[in-house]
């Protein structure tokens, strides 16, 4: 049975602590004691540590050996318009398990106004869900969420050389130009539920952006960033990244 990862804050060369809320679940949930051993990750590197000290506030771990952190994942970085909050964390969990890099949720021109105004306070969930969706999955660190972005903010400042937008516009490409690995990362922006304006069509082209499809189908805005971060994912390493 694979041991348990978690986050940790390193102190010095061979100590680690744990504190606030995720000690308290390991405390009180997992009932950790001193003597169990984890794998600790400071988000950088990964270690085989042994409980030290246990309390409702602190988990302090004594750090054994330094492990191989396996290869690092694709660079990979989702441009999400805000959708419903309950399929959007969602999809943070699942963008987690299958290895993106960072999300940055943005407004778009057809984003609920509901919805983009109580976004940066949901923010921080969005955190917590990526943080233990990332323990569970045994990344070396969690997924980067950014705090909501007006779309050509986040058009302009997508890191990366290979940039595509999904689009379900006739003029948009099959899915094939997905296919070609990229060296620096790659950054896929995915549009609203009304779809994307034309305008905003326009600035993604001007930006780089390249539009693709994902065939005949119109997708939820979950399944269409999923399916595609796949095949990205595919080509630009796989699962024994996460190993």
């Amino acid at each position: 049975m694979a041991r348990r990862r978690i986050f940790v804050e390193r102190l010095g060369e061979d100590r680690a602590v744990l504190r606030g809320e995720h000690a308290h679940h390991l405390y009180h949930v997992l009932r950790v004691r001193p003597g169990q051993v984890f794998e600790l990750s400071d988000t950088r590197r990964l270690y085989l540590g042994r409980v030290a000290a246990a309390s409702a506030s602190t988990v302090e771990f004594a750090i054994e050996q330094e492990l191989p952190a396996g290869p690092p994942l694709p660079e990979v970085t989702l441009l999400v318009a805000i959708f419903k909050f309950d399929r959007l964390e969602w999809l943070v969990e699942k963008a987690t398990e299958l290895g993106a890099a960072r999300l940055v949720p943005i407004v778009a021109a057809r984003t609920e106004k509901g919805l983009a105004a109580a976004a940066l306070k949901r923010a921080e969930r969005w955190r917590r869900i990526a943080f233990e969706a990332a323990q569970q999955c045994r990344r070396l660190a969690p997924m980067d969420i950014a705090d909501p972005t007006p779309l050509d903010q986040a058009l302009t400042q997508a890191p990366g050389s290979r940039r595509w937008i999904l689009d379900e516009h006739q003029d948009a490409q099959p899915q094939r130009p997905l296919l070609t690995p990229a060296r620096d990362g790659s950054v896929l922006a995915v549009g609203p539920e009304g779809g994307w304006t034309e305008a905003e069509r326009q600035r993604a082209l001007q930006n780089g952006f390249a539009p693709v499809s994902l065939g005949p189908l119109i997708l939820r805005v979950e399944t269409a960033a999923l399916a595609a971060l796949a095949v990205l994912l595919y080509v630009n390493g796989d699962r024994s990244d996460l190993k």
